[in-house]
């Protein structure tokens, strides 16, 4: 099969360079051994990789308490709430935003295996595998 070698388009006239399909001015087709239906599109079929990585909610924080630096385990569905630290008895707002609270780590369950993970920060966001079934999983960074 030869490839165009350049010229005026059949169709429009305007000058197309050399070895292209279709005219990129009017899209004729510049190849007369080439035929519209005879490309196919092939089937969309997604990665395996990508089909495996199943997206985990951060289910709450390990945070220092304020008052005694005792670690704290903190569901965040008490974020904007007043707690009370379970060693020294004080309250705070659980507020990583407004106060200034030294987070350590946070814990979410794995999706595939539901073996609760405890991670540092830096894995927000980030695709990481699971410690007990090595499931892939990427954390969702919305604390």
């Amino acid at each position: 099969m030869p490839a165009w070698p350049g010229g005026p388009c059949p169709t429009c006239s305007e000058d197309m360079p050399a070895n292209l399909v279709h005219c990129q001015t009017c899209r004729t087709l510049l190849n007369d051994d080439l035929e519209a239906d005879s490309i196919e599109i092939p089937e969309f079929i997604p990665l395996a990789e990508i089909e495996a990585m199943v997206e985990a909610e951060v289910r709450g924080l390990f945070i220092a308490c304020p008052h005694c630096d005792h670690e704290l385990r903190i569901n965040k569905k008490y974020k904007g709430l007043d707690v009370s630290c379970k060693f020294c008895h004080q309250n705070f707002r659980f507020d990583t935003e407004k106060q200034n609270l030294l987070l350590l780590a946070f814990y979410s369950s794995c999706p595939h295996c539901n073996y609760e993970l405890r991670a540092a920060l830096k894995y927000l966001g980030k695709k990481v595998l699971c410690k007990k079934c090595e499931g892939q999983i990427e954390i969702k960074p919305d604390i």
